[in-house]
């Protein structure tokens, strides 16, 4: 939080909020990311991969762990809410690597099945790619307080980065 003389209005507020904004970057990171993921392991420019759930790295998983690592930096990793969102982050990646997932298998053998089967036939396939490996998990799970920690750190929030802006240029 930036110390100032005056309040800062409530509806720009949440730009002083460096936590939500360095974990939301290292989501976007991991997200981008997998467009080069996509380039070098396939050979194929895809940017739809923005847009898909799954895939390396996490990006749910760089949200949460630069989420929490941020919330442990600004209160302390004795503090409560840091152990609260350190859980969080947990189920998030549990959640992704267990049931997403298992969802995701299922819907692949759903899909293999032959269309004779159906009473009536499925007009279009599952989506299977729905959740992440461990190790997607992992790369994700590592991404997100290697963006969050340093942003916070040399950067700050972006209401700090513009008010620093400010005092450099004007």
């Amino acid at each position: 939080m930036i110390p100032t003389e005056t309040s800062i209005p409530k509806a720009i507020e949440i730009l002083d909020n460096g936590v939500l904004t360095w974990g939301l970057v290292a989501c976007g990171i991991a997200q981008l990311s997998k467009i080069i993921v996509e380039l070098v392991q396939h050979g194929k420019w895809r940017p739809s991969v923005l847009l898909e759930t799954g895939g390396m790295p996490s990006s749910h998983s760089a949200l949460v762990t630069g989420t929490a690592a941020g919330v442990g930096w600004e209160l302390g990793f004795s503090d409560p809410i840091f152990a609260l969102a350190v859980t969080l982050a947990f189920v998030v990646m549990y959640d992704a690597s267990g049931i997403r997932r298992s969802a995701g298998n299922i819907a692949t053998r759903i899909n293999n099945l032959p269309k004779e089967s159906w009473k009536v036939p499925p007009t279009t396939d599952l989506k299977e790619n729905l959740g992440h490996s461990r190790l997607e998990v992992l790369v994700g799970s590592l991404i997100g307080p290697a963006v969050a920690l340093p942003g916070l750190v040399f950067i700050g929030s972006p209401l700090q980065l513009v008010q620093d802006l400010g005092l450099i240029f004007g």
